[in-house]
């Protein structure tokens, strides 16, 4: 039948490993009952995307059709016109500018010519892959207040495209139905409570016809879950939650009888049952094709720390957990718990790799992982069990995974039950973060943007769950990041990042290229072999393979933190990425930013390179406004040190540690109303900026709180002026 050998070419004939090819084969034929459609016949229209289709990615490279090219998330692409012999001659084929100074994460789709990307505030536009031309572009008008629910940014990491229809998850908790054609809106379903913190950043997938998505907000104090939607209607098919229900009754869930069976008794009583208990799955959703099972990456606890979550006792499922369901009904079929009892925002959404792997001379079909944890998982997917799982990065909350148990081997002072910090490796921004990794069959290399960064944790004596506001129960800023701006720039000098080649089957780096700094970007195999990566300080760069050699570079001005893509038009290839400031570290940690490197304003923009490119990529200015005079300091040194508090339970996650931010939101230390006790009262309780995105703090701030604040900032504004000042021999 054209069926059959059509979904032959969906099992990676390069691999040359007849019996797993078989294997994939046959599980590819049993799970296509029912699709219609073919590699070979494509359907015509925009969007044209089905399920033999995306089965038969391999046969059909010149697209990118879902968010890791193929289901198996590998990032690898087989097209091989760039080559290491001709990457050099790489030059800028067209760019957009985005008009945006927010964080750029999304992976474009690419289906027939036509490249489908978001933005942040979740804007979708479609291009014409070869000549950029704008084809439409839509807005779904996110109230600017949601902002203050995103604990990460106002980020979106891309589409879905399926059988005519764009499909994007929107900040505020909506699923959105596009037309391919027209960017129309064709239908929209609410996938959360809007009353709740609830956010969407993640990239929806679609599987046998259903959209999935999930959620965030666990640093606020949500519940977390995943959702399955029909594509053509809409309809909500399953839900599965992540952690038990905290009145304790069934949710009418998938969920229902595993988290009464398994996950409820891995709690205890504590701050969970007000909080939701977290466990979101913001972004790691991953179909095996081969066995049919939908595998999730789950978050992190609320509040973070295990000790005021659920008293310190429990493994807590099934957060930091790989969850795998039955994508037809969401029905739970294994799991894999890379943390138990989290308490370092340790979570296991980090991207899930599938992948066939010669292990002790047989192939093993593996999901692969690098969470924040620090530890390289390779576990086998046909049940969950671990097979190997290495360091990949300083770590030292644990020695080791007991292959035998699965469990770590922790130093328990690592969970700082005793008042006091507790210095550990990594840090909550982990060993791994969102940023995608890829996979070459060629290499049998993972290629993996890992960083070095440690945090000193410390339990939050004073801590009360607030709705709504940043809720960890951990005091992390003030324990590891002093006051004084001098030890912040020591510490922002020991945070480092690496591309590390890593071989998964001897558990091993290969070859490490190290940064400038930590949040390096996402990476892109080819069959040219080749690695593409963008990197926080402005650079796309291309590296050997085999080696690490850097073999091209391009300056792109502004933070490159995305996943690349291939893809070809009119048998040209083409590479594509999105780039922009923005996401948590450019948030918070702009203390670790250099100066001539801070975001200038609308720096977003999608990048697209060819061979031979004429472009030139436009220059970004980096100039900063000085610093103006501050107001005089009224504030006694109790209320200043009242005000850090303050600070750093409420604004340092926008404004940045220090009041230093990276440009992407406004400098605290140059604002008018630090001179103006009342404008400022007015801003932060009256919300009178909401419709720019400072929403109301009455709730969480009290008045004499924002004056603290207020004095705070005065603070940190002198000593950012005299600094200005000394420089200049003032």
């Amino acid at each position: 039948m054209t069926r059959r050998i059509c979904l032959a070419t969906a099992a990676a004939p390069w691999r040359k490993r007849p019996a797993a090819l078989a294997a994939a084969v046959g599980a590819a034929l049993a799970l296509s009952a029912g699709l219609s459609g073919c590699a070979d016949r494509k359907p015509a229209g925009p969007g044209a995307v089905t399920a033999e289709r995306i089965l038969a990615a391999d046969a059909d490279p010149g697209n990118w059709l879902t968010h890791g090219r193929t289901y198996s998330e590998q990032r690898f692409s087989p097209l091989d016109k760039i080559t290491t012999a001709n990457v050099n001659t790489l030059g800028l084929a067209w760019s957009v500018d985005l008009g945006t100074n927010r964080g750029v994460e999304a992976t474009p789709i690419v289906v027939d010519g036509v490249l489908y990307t978001s933005e942040p505030w979740s804007r979708v536009r479609a291009f014409n892959a070869k000549t950029g031309e704008q084809l439409w572009a839509y807005d779904p008008a996110v109230d600017k207040a949601v902002g203050q629910k995103a604990c990460c940014d106002v980020v979106n990491r891309g589409v879905a495209v399926w059988n005519g229809k764009v499909f994007v998850g929107v900040l505020d908790g909506r699923l959105v139905a596009l037309d391919a054609a027209s960017g129309r809106e064709v239908w929209s379903v609410v996938t959360v409570d809007q009353s709740k913190p609830y956010t969407i950043t993640g990239a929806p997938r679609v599987i046998k016809g259903k959209v999935v998505i999930g959620n965030g907000g666990a640093e606020y104090g949500v519940r977390g879950y995943v959702t399955a939607y029909d594509a053509d209607t809409g309809a909500q098919a399953w839900r599965f939650y992540t952690t038990p229900n905290p009145d304790g009754e069934p949710d009418g869930a998938a969920s229902d009888d595993v988290l009464a069976r398994t996950a409820s008794a891995t709690w205890s009583d504590g701050a969970w049952k007000t909080s939701g208990g977290g466990g979101t799955v913001w972004d790691s959703i991953v179909y095996d094709q081969e066995l049919d099972q939908l595998l999730i990456g789950v978050g992190n606890g609320a509040p973070w720390n295990h000790e005021v979550r659920s008293g310190g006792k429990g493994d807590n499922l099934f957060l930091s957990s790989i969850v795998a369901l039955n994508p037809d009904t969401g029905a739970y079929r294994w799991h894999y718990q890379t943390t138990p009892g989290d308490t370092w925002d340790y979570t296991a959404t980090q991207q899930i790799m599938l992948a066939t792997l010669t292990i002790d001379g047989k192939p093993r079909q593996v999901a692969m992982q690098a969470p924040k944890n620090g530890f390289f998982y390779v576990i086998d997917r046909t049940n969950g069990a671990l097979i190997s799982a290495e360091k990949y990065v300083t770590t030292t909350w644990a020695s080791a995974i007991d292959r035998t148990t699965g469990r770590p081997v922790e130093d328990p002072k690592a969970r700082y039950t005793d008042g006091k910090p507790a210095l550990v490796f990594p840090s909550s921004y982990g060993g791994h973060n969102w940023h995608p990794m890829s996979f070459s069959p060629q290499t049998g290399y993972v290629y993996l943007p890992a960083q070095e960064m440690g945090a000193a944790f410390q339990r939050d004596a004073n801590f009360q769950y607030r709705p709504g506001a940043w809720n960890t129960g951990t005091d992390f800023l003030a324990a590891s990041l002093p006051p004084d701006p001098t030890a912040r720039k020591a510490i922002a000098a020991t945070m480092t990042g690496m591309l590390v080649a890593w071989d998964p089957v001897a558990q091993k780096p290969a070859w490490s290229v190290q940064h400038k700094g930590p949040w390096n970007g996402g990476t892109l195999a080819t069959a040219g072999g080749l690695v593409f990566q963008g990197a926080a300080d402005g650079r796309f760069v291309a590296y050997d393979a085999r080696t690490g050699a850097k073999l091209w570079e391009s300056e792109t001005y502004a933070a490159t933190l995305a996943g690349p893509i291939t893809y070809t038009v009119d048998g040209e290839q083409y590479v594509a990425v999105n780039s922009g400031f923005g996401s948590v570290y450019f948030l918070v940690a702009g203390f670790a930013v250099p100066n001539d490197r801070k975001a200038p304003p609308e720096n977003g923009r999608l990048l697209v390179y060819k061979l031979g490119g004429k472009g030139v990529v436009p220059k970004l200015e980096f100039a900063k406004a000085e610093f103006p005079a501050p107001p005089k300091q009224t504030g006694t040194a109790r209320t200043i040190q009242a005000g850090l508090a303050a600070y750093n339970g409420n604004c340092a996650v926008c404004h940045g540690v220090g009041a230093e931010g990276a440009g992407v939101i406004p400098d605290l230390r140059m604002s008018a109303a630090l001179g103006d006790p009342a404008y400022f009262r007015e801003i932060v309780i009256d919300g009178r900026l909401a419709a720019q995105g400072m929403v109301s703090f009455a709730r969480w701030v009290t008045p004499a709180d924002a004056e603290a604040i207020r004095a705070y900032l005065i603070t940190e504004a002198t000593t950012a002026y005299r600094t200005q000042e000394a420089a200049k021999g003032r």
